[in-house]
């Protein structure tokens, strides 16, 4: 049957997923040869509610490249597919969902009825990223497909699994080895969704906000000399002052504060240090302080501490032994619980003056004014502003104003408010403001588990791809904090902790040992859940079968290589790397590859707002999956910005293009007539034949080298260059006088070898057209995901490739003057030979036709070169190319000296801006990479108008 006249991708790639699916192509183990090593793979595990974005299309290419290309080497292949149950995501998709349908809310559902409506919504959900995975050709072992709250509680038939049971055993084992504990903390609470939440899930944005400034006067009347000077030491103001100045953007967190702070070098604050301020519109006193954390330079320089609502400050409390006061409840309102506030704030005076106490005691206490208790944060705010500046406690500032009819001049003195851009906390899906709360939560004591994992890196154990990954996973780990696995919500594992009416905790795989452990006493589960990233730092161990010894485990794991998102490594990849160590003392993976954040064609971060967006399955809709694959492998340079560019992914799907239609061209000139997969190749005689055959290899090598240091971009530049330029452009045009001679036979037989491994080479990138080029060019033992990869070693044959390399570069030099000097494409030009050496004789002689040909040659003379001559000199011969009578010289020049002047300008004013220091520290990353980039497209231009005027030079 004819090969059809294109490949049409939305037909065919649903066709040849559903052939590799039925046939398991994909399963573990599978072309599996007997000796060969095991290579595993962990899908970093999308939300189960979520769809495919570019971020997962990226990640998940590259996946696919290597497990594709170990599968086809023959080792023992897994890669692991699975979804997150991700709680807060998931939960809130489903509270949505039922919002939608008009479903009762999920408080008055209640817990279990709620969770198993969540089931049905991670059912319903489910398929949705799995398809889009499979639609973008990820090579996954589907039939073991692995969840992160498989086996749990209330999980419907089909959900079955022990994730949820090694979740849970190890929770257990690490509290009771004291690796995990309760306790208060700091933690961004989201008033949304009413939980904590992850640094990763806390969107910091440059909103527009206020700088209030404030007194806080000295307690008994004190005064103190204020004393400013310049940087010579000159003094620029003195003045006696009764307060401290201080500014704050939260107002409403002033109602706790616990002290004012004063870098101990700030001379101006040395004689109050230890004094003690009244806190505004609170009836309690606080000390001043001196502490690291000010900034002498910044504002007054003195801070007010309020550790129960900021982390700086929550560090600055613990250091100095200050109380913290929580104002808020679970909505972000001001808390309306608790004893009076005359009561509140009596037992805080005692405490102030030394009375013992205790964190649970400071927590309980409710320091909000009657007047603000129940107020939303930012109506509190209002009220609080408007009160000080009632009091006169606001620091004001000279207004003056002009009267227009009279021009005298009046002033007033008002507060003083600075307008000014802050950077404010959202949460990512809530999008409400995160407030900073200090809450009861379970903890990771990670400092007794961190020294293993950055052992395993520093020992390389495990390699982190690129290095620069290495010096930040040694920065988080060194300087780690303990890690707070408790949520707030209902969907997730609930943790596995009992309480008694006395507050007495029992810790227990399930709840009949724990009553167990408090025989006679009424047990409450803690109602939170685990923090989505504690389950998923199981997921190597947990989806093989852990804590079972199953053969999957002992066969898989460590595994080989995770690849993912640098802004997960210390998320996700260094918790995992302590939770293997600290559960089952194993890495989980010897090599971590990292990569940065897919942006636009010009650098710039992907965003709705922006409106530039590139969603994966549209582009897979118009251009097909292995152009869009294709394009995530090119641009996957180590470190570098991922700039994705829909023409680039255009010109991709026009590379698969240019070899079907080399294929086809293969066809119609016999070469698949009886053809069967061959894994050497053919004996053959022609050049052109013998050079091919050598390309083949060095391209093989070039290939292998790339992937196994995980330089994709190299390796697909390796595969583009040998597929579209050697084989499709020089050997397709080779080919054809070869057809019609005495070496037909051989190089149909060669062109079907060649065609086969650029199918086999471009198989991992490009899997779809590649495996239909396959099923209906030849006959073929077993389907290309199968077909063995190359094994050949050095193929070149140096007199071959010296007389092709004559013959190409003799054709890319004439092609090159006549487009750098806008020689009309139709017009054919003359060629003198001013110097040939026997070799170069003989290798025009051998191709003469094919040069005329492909380099648009008319003439042929030897001899000097004629006036108005472009020369090209090469190895062992030197030729001339006359142009003088085919182009307007001069007109040529004007033209080329315009456009280079006017690139100067324009390269010019880039640099101005690029080395202006202000533009680099202050202008958006994307703004600066994109200048870079144009400034390397003018400089690059500009070189090739020079080389142009320099040819025209020659001619005079």
């Amino acid at each position: 049957m004819p090969m059809e006249k294109n490949f049409t991708p939305a037909e065919a790639e649903a066709r040849i997923s559903k052939l590799w699916l039925d046939a398991k192509a994909f399963a573990a183990g599978a072309n599996a040869k007997p000796g060969h090593p095991a290579f595993s793979v962990m899908i970093p595990p999308p939300n189960v509610t979520g769809s495919l974005h570019m971020g997962h299309a990226f990640n998940n290419t590259l996946q696919d490249i290597l497990v594709r290309w170990h599968r086809m080497k023959g080792d023992d292949t897994l890669w692991q597919p699975g979804t997150d149950h991700a709680g807060i995501a998931t939960q809130m998709v489903t509270e949505r969902e039922m919002a939608k349908n008009g479903e009762p809310s999920r408080r008055d559902m209640g817990r279990d009825k709620f969770l198993s409506r969540v089931w049905e919504q991670k059912v319903k959900s489910r398929g949705t990223i799995i398809g889009q995975l499979q639609r973008l050709g990820a090579s996954a072992d589907w039939d073991r497909e692995a969840f992160t709250m498989s086996g749990a509680p209330g999980a419907p038939a089909g959900e079955d699994g022990n994730f949820h049971d090694a979740v849970i055993k190890v929770f257990v084992e690490m509290y009771r080895k004291g690796l995990i504990y309760r306790g208060k903390r700091l933690v961004n609470w989201d008033p949304h969704f009413e939980t904590a939440i992850s640094d990763l899930e806390v969107e910091n944005t440059e909103v527009a906000g206020h700088m209030w400034h404030f007194k806080y006067r000295l307690a008994g009347g004190e005064t103190y000399d204020y004393i400013e000077k310049d940087a010579d030491g000159n003094v620029t103001l003195r003045e006696k002052r009764d307060y401290i100045s201080i500014a704050t953007t939260r107002p409403e967190t002033m109602l706790g504060d616990g002290a004012v702070a004063v870098h101990p070098s700030d001379e101006r604050y040395q004689a109050i240090i230890g004094k003690m301020v009244h806190l505004p519109l609170c009836d309690r006193l606080i000390p001043i302080i001196s502490d690291e954390y000010p900034d002498p330079t910044f504002g007054s320089g003195a801070v007010k501490i309020t550790g129960a609502h900021d982390f700086n400050d929550y560090a600055v409390a613990k250091r100095n032994t200050l109380p913290c006061y929580r104002l808020m409840d679970t909505r972000g309102q001001m808390r309306a619980d608790g004893a009076p506030y005359e009561v509140a704030v009596a037992r805080a005076r005692e405490i102030a003056a030394g009375s013992a106490t205790t964190e649970a005691e400071v927590d309980s206490l409710n320091l909000v004014p009657a007047k603000y208790r129940g107020l939303d944060r930012f109506e509190a705010r209002k009220l609080v502003v408007a009160d000080i500046n009632a009091q006169g406690l606001a620091v004001v500032t000279k207004v003056v104003t002009i009267d227009p009819e009279t021009n005298a001049e009046d002033w007033k003195n008002v507060p003083y408010v600075e307008d000014k851009k802050i950077m404010q906390p959202f949460g990512d899906r809530s999008k409400v403001v995160i407030e900073p709360m200090l809450t009861d939560q379970w903890f990771v004591d990670t400092a007794k588990i961190v020294e293993p994992a950055l052992e395993a890196v520093r020992s390389g154990a495990t390699k982190i791809i690129p290095e620069s990954g290495e010096k930040t996973y040694y920065h988080w780990l060194e300087n780690i904090e303990p890690w707070c696995i408790s949520r707030q919500l209902w969907w997730g594992h609930q943790i596995p902790v009992w309480y008694d009416a006395e507050g007495n905790h029992y810790c227990a795989p399930n709840e009949a040992e724990a009553q167990a452990m408090a025989p006679g006493k009424a047990l409450t589960r803690d109602p939170d859940v685990l923090d989505t990233w504690f389950s998923s730092g199981l997921w190597p161990i947990g989806t093989l079968g852990w804590p079972e010894p199953t053969p999957e485990l002992a066969k898989y794991f460590p595994t080989s290589v995770l690849v993912t998102g640098a802004d997960i490594l210390f998320f996700w990849v260094a918790r995992m790397m302590m939770m293997q160590l600290a559960v089952v003392d194993q890495v989980p993976f010897h090599t971590v590859y990292l990569h940065g954040l897919v942006r636009d064609a010009k650098g710039k971060k992907m965003s709705k707002s922006l409106g530039n967006v590139i969603d994966p399955l549209e582009i897979i809709d118009e251009f097909g999956a292995d152009a869009l694959r294709f394009a995530n492998a090119a641009m996957a340079s180590l470190g570098g910005v991922l700039k994705l560019d829909t023409q680039r992914i255009a010109g991709y799907r026009n590379f698969g293009t240019k070899l079907w239609n080399a294929c086809r061209f293969a066809e119609m000139n016999g070469v698949w007539e009886g053809h069967a997969t061959q894994a050497t190749p053919p004996a053959v005689h022609a050049t052109a034949n013998r050079w091919i055959i050598g390309e083949t290899a060095r391209a093989l090598a070039e290939v292998n080298a790339a992937l196994d240091d995980f330089r994709f971009d190299q390796a697909a530049d390796a595969l583009y260059k040998f597929v579209w330029g050697k084989v499709c452009d020089w050997y397709v045009e080779f080919a054809k006088p070869l057809f019609d001679g005495e070496h037909a036979d051989e190089t149909r037989a060669t062109m079907a070898w060649v065609l086969d491994q650029s199918m086999i080479l471009l198989h991992p990138f490009m899997p779809f057209i590649t495996e239909e080029l396959w099923g209906t060019t030849g006959t073929r033992a077993k389907l290309l995901v199968h077909t063995d990869w190359p094994a050949f070693a050095n193929l070149s044959d140096p007199q071959a490739d010296a007389e092709m390399t004559f013959i190409t570069s003799l054709i890319d030099d004439i092609r090159s003057a006549r487009a750098q000097l806008h020689v009309p494409v139709g017009l054919k030009c003359d060629l003198v030979a001013t110097e040939l050496s026997p070799a170069a004789r003989a290798a025009w002689e051998r191709n003469e036709a094919l040069i005329r040909r492909m380099a648009r040659v008319e003439g042929f003379s030897e001899g000097p070169a004629p006036k108005g001559s472009i020369a090209l000199a090469m190895d062992g011969a030197a030729f001339a190319l006359p142009l003088a009578g085919l182009i307007d010289i001069a007109e040529e020049k004007a033209r080329l000296s315009k456009a280079l002047e006017k690139l100067g300008k324009e390269i010019g004013g880039l640099k101005g801006r690029l080395d202006n220091p202000n533009f680099v520290k202050s202008a958006p990353e994307d703004v600066i990479i994109e200048a870079r980039a144009n400034l390397e497209a003018r400089e690059d231009e500009a070189a090739k108008v020079s080389a142009a005027i320099a040819r025209l030079a020659e001619i005079g």
